[in-house]
């Protein structure tokens, strides 16, 4: 959240709701919602870092509202976050944990982990259509977050196959 955040302020200043409704435009149902808490809160940490100032603007009507700027500390940590690269494969798995020890509790055989993982699996691909089938074909970022889960699901469908072969 905080490196999106000074993404977005790195464009222009925004308050809270501005940033979270650029979010949700940019990424669109493929992401899911940002909490405006979260938010709220992600900002006050990045000010205490000095990441971000704020400004308090008046409105007429309104309570006044607090407009986020980003700082050259908060431009530098988003040169750095870009820069950086991001997590590789991973290969601490949680279902392979249980694949491989759960059979030696007796809880478990490993077809019926392989089974149920399966249909996990199969189900979010489902859920993944269906969500590319109502995203706006214009809202190409969306798209391709979309693809881009739907292939790894599709290689951790490829990834059980092997594993349903190769162990015992």
């Amino acid at each position: 959240m905080r490196q999106s955040l000074l993404a977005l302020l790195a464009k222009e200043p925004a308050h809270g709701y501005e940033l979270k409704q650029a979010l949700e435009t940019i990424f669109g149902g493929a992401y899911p919602s940002p909490n405006i808490g979260q938010i709220y809160v992600t900002l006050g940490r990045l000010e205490k870092d000095g990441h971000v100032r704020s400004v308090d603007v008046e409105q007429a009507n309104r309570p006044n509202k607090k407009v986020y700027y980003i700082t050259a500390s908060g431009r530098e940590a988003l040169e750095n976050w870009v820069e950086e690269p991001t997590e590789g494969p991973r290969v601490r798995d949680e279902f392979f944990m249980k694949l491989v020890l759960a059979p030696m509790t007796g809880l478990s055989d490993r077809m019926a982990l392989v089974n149920r993982q399966r249909r996990h699996y199969l189900s979010l691909m489902r859920d993944l259509r269906e969500l590319a089938e109502r995203t706006d074909p214009a809202n190409r970022v969306a798209l391709l977050l979309i693809e881009g889960a739907m292939l790894h699901l599709q290689a951790d469908l490829d990834w059980l196959e092997r594993c349903q072969e190769e162990l015992p």
